[in-house]
């Protein structure tokens, strides 16, 4: 049995967004669903009781497993409710991760490993993208960027080792890139931008993967500069979710990250956590932290709103370790919830 904790209490007049790595990723395909619906896994508790002291009006969670039924979502939203925060409205879409492609894309010279399909992952749908809302969801103007091509990408810097064929299919996304329109009280839409991108590490000296997760980010500047073909976004709008990648410090290209971070259609309200934590060996701030690794803290998770949106406050849910809550959010994952308030009405 789920039990919650005492969930913080919210201004009315202000809606919550924050995205989250609850490491809902299992071995195998179903495992996710099984672990739900048994009730006694002490890590999706955890999980669980994080969601509920975090609040959020809209949530777009990073890593679980992604079924064809949806099957393992809905049994996760429903401990949610069970727990005292219902989400009734919720989109996934299948991601890349572990969608099979028939091709050795990562030239190891065998078939069939989770390196050859669309996105890294031993089972289709591993790790996938998931959003829960208590606003409205416009599922029919949800728009999947996922199979865009990664050469199609303007300006891309992809991995010249890639064989002929292998480039001619090779989708940018590693997991998913989405533009998932959300329905407020006034009838407007505010569109959520997310996505997940793939580990600028695990690849070798050719950086396929560093040169993958810059791409990922670059989507999105391209996307709002109009050199895309598809249409930018209408404000107001939320770019939002799992970069992999600190704008200073850890592995990987940080161009694209730290474009995003001041490009002037979107805002940085640099949410904090409250740990206290520090990183001697780092140049960037530790507070502004959302993960912790054996090496130590990177920032690597965001919620960027819309220059035109009113930021009433913003943070990192990632209290001190003597809080009697910090135990509960380590055991759920290493990462921690990000969010920001935005005011209501919205311009």
């Amino acid at each position: 049995m789920f039990l919650a904790v005492s969930a913080q209490a919210q201004d009315p007049a202000t809606l919550r967004i924050a995205t989250y790595n609850p490491d809902l990723s299992r071995k195998g395909p179903g495992l996710l669903l099984r672990d739900i619906l048994a009730g006694k896994d002490k890590q999706i508790a955890a999980v669980i009781a994080t969601l509920v002291e975090l609040d959020a009006d809209i949530l777009v969670l990073t890593d679980v497993d992604y079924d064809h039924g949806r099957v393992a979502l809905t049994a996760l939203a429903e401990a949610l409710a069970h727990a005292g925060a219902p989400y009734p409205h919720r989109f996934t879409a299948r991601p890349n991760s572990g969608m099979a492609t028939g091709l050795d894309m990562d030239g190891d010279g065998r078939l069939g490993g989770p390196g050859d399909a669309q996105g890294f992952g031993f089972f289709a749908g591993k790790g996938g993208l998931a959003v829960l809302s208590r606003l409205p969801i416009d599922a029919a103007g949800v728009r999947d960027f996922s199979d865009f091509l990664w050469q199609d990408l303007p300006g891309n810097i992809i991995d010249n080792s890639l064989t002929a064929p292998a480039r001619a299919i090779q989708r940018l996304s590693n997991t998913s890139h989405w533009d998932v329109p959300v329905i407020l009280s006034d009838g407007a839409p505010l569109h959520l931008l997310i996505w997940h991108a793939t580990p600028p590490v695990f690849d070798g000296p050719k950086d396929r993967n560093g040169r993958r997760n810059h791409d990922e980010a670059a989507f999105w500047l391209r996307m709002l500069d109009g050199t895309l073909p598809f249409a930018p976004p209408d404000a107001p709008f939320v770019l939002l979710g799992e970069a992999k990648l600190d704008p200073i410090d850890g592995d990987g290209r940080n161009g694209a990250i730290n474009a995003l971070l001041t490009h002037p259609k979107l805002q940085d309200p640099a949410p904090q956590g409250q740990h206290g934590r520090k990183e001697p060996e780092h140049k960037g701030p530790a507070a502004l932290d959302t993960t912790l690794y054996d090496f130590g803290g990177l920032r690597v998770d965001y919620v960027l709103p819309s220059a035109g949106l009113g930021v009433r406050d913003a943070g990192v849910l990632w209290p001190g370790d003597d809080a009697p809550n910090a135990e509960t959010f380590a055991r759920a994952s290493r990462h921690r919830p990000v969010w920001v308030d935005i005011a209501l009405p919205l311009p």
